[in-house]
């Protein structure tokens, strides 16, 4: 059996953990730059704002309904994500973090009765130890337990425990779930389902088998025995990202080719360290700039640069050379940008490197044992706590408008919770 865990809204309930006065209050937090909303509470979701709303376009409703706006805070968020991981790790042997707010755990080895009620008891442990509400899906598979899990934040009556364990509640289930809602179907996939008189995900799971095969590949079949509980999803399935992107629309336009540099070595550092979370490493660097395009009064300028690197790499300094390279490529004076951003892609095992007789880079070992420790600080520390000299953390003219973002309650010394 497997349960997925997934934290309630979690960027919300983050931010209510620091102010519990906003419980059972309208609560959003904002994107990049603060356009849209990526996360609301179910309170505000009552007043009918939705996840992708432009804040210019509800600020009648916010003001009408009082409701709280929040910049995303990632190292806060982060920070909270890894006390709730922690919590998880130490209940089951076997954990897969999924995403910021999601881990699934291989309950292997447990009395499938007991489940519900030891669920039950890990939820009351991580709202007490953290302040962050879960909700817990139970199937022999993980996409059935994703199904679970939506059930079981869906209907109180469950008190946020939902198990699939036998046929008639896996057919039950499937019969009121929307097949574009199916973990794994996607955008692309469902109108074709639909197209086939296919609602539900019970529908799918009676096509034949090959029928699926010839028209959603090998995934779209994984996925139907997943939903017919057969377990055909493996961790390494889920975890590798085959590309990575870090990018940014700015809080104001820059014109300067150093403001543009400093943002472009930020994205690189970003990407190298992502890389090396997962054990891969890179063999292609793009990057791009663009112009604000809803400024048509501004004179208009997009570009993109790839390289093939030498010797596929997760080196910071290595990625930022390359990426300042094609910057100088690139980059043309009297435009004012909006956006950047860093592309690495080709992304192979960190054990399976294709090496080059002409490599420039002396003795690769110690610089990856080099980023190994940097790593370690900075996971313990705080993001950037160690960085590259050129890199400049104090500039503002490349980063994201932050207008109503909370405090780095864990992670900043100078920003710690005040009790008066």
């Amino acid at each position: 059996m497997y349960a997925l865990v997934d934290c309630n809204n979690f960027f919300v309930s983050a931010e209510r953990v620091f102010q519990p006065s906003l419980q059972n209050k309208p609560v959003c937090v904002l994107s990049n730059n603060d356009g849209c909303i990526v996360a609301l509470s179910n309170e505000a979701k009552q007043i009918g704002l939705k996840r992708g709303d432009p804040l210019f376009k509800i600020k009648n409703l916010v003001q009408q309904h009082h409701v709280t706006i929040f910049s995303s805070n990632y190292a806060l968020y982060a920070g909270m994500s890894s006390r709730v991981m922690q919590i998880l790790s130490d209940f089951v042997p076997e954990i897969e973090i999924y995403s910021i707010d999601e881990a699934f755990l291989c309950l292997q080895g447990f009395s499938v009765a007991a489940l519900p009620e030891k669920m039950r008891r890990l939820r009351h442990t991580i709202l007490q130890w953290t302040g962050i509400p879960t909700s817990i899906g139970i199937a022999p598979t993980k996409t059935l337990a994703k199904v679970a899990g939506h059930y079981a934040k869906k209907y109180a009556g469950y008190h946020g425990v939902c198990m699939i364990d036998t046929d008639e509640k896996r057919a039950k289930a499937l019969q009121n779930f929307p097949i574009e809602e199916v973990w794994g179907i996607g955008r692309k996939a469902a109108p074709k389902l639909l197209d086939n008189c296919i609602r539900t995900a019970w529908d799918f799971t009676l096509k034949n088998e090959n029928w699926v095969r010839r028209f959603f590949t090998i995934t779209g079949f994984k996925t139907q025995q997943e939903l017919k509980g057969v377990p055909c999803i493996e961790n390494s399935e889920i975890e590798t990202k085959q590309s990575i992107c870090t990018s940014r629309s700015f809080g104001e336009l820059i014109s300067q080719k150093e403001q543009l540099f400093s943002s472009i070595v930020h994205f690189a550092s970003s990407c190298a360290t992502k890389l090396r979370q997962q054990q891969t490493v890179a063999n292609i660097l793009s990057i791009f700039i663009a112009t604000d395009r809803f400024k048509t009064e501004l004179p208009q300028y997009k570009q993109y640069a790839t390289l093939k690197l030498p010797v596929p790499t997760a080196d910071t300094s290595e990625l930022i050379r390359y990426a300042a390279s094609l910057l100088n490529q690139i980059f043309l004076p009297g435009y004012q940008y909006k956006k950047a951003g860093v592309i690495v892609s080709g992304i192979t095992d960190c054990t399976a490197i294709q090496q080059n007789i002409f490599d420039n880079i002396d003795n690769r070992e110690k610089r990856d044992m080099l980023f190994k420790t940097i790593d370690k600080i900075n996971g313990q520390n705080g993001f950037d706590t160690i960085q590259f000299a050129i890199q400049d953390r104090k500039s503002s003219h490349w980063t994201s408008r932050k207008d109503f973002c909370s405090r780095n309650y864990l992670s900043d010394i100078n920003e710690l919770m005040e009790v008066h």
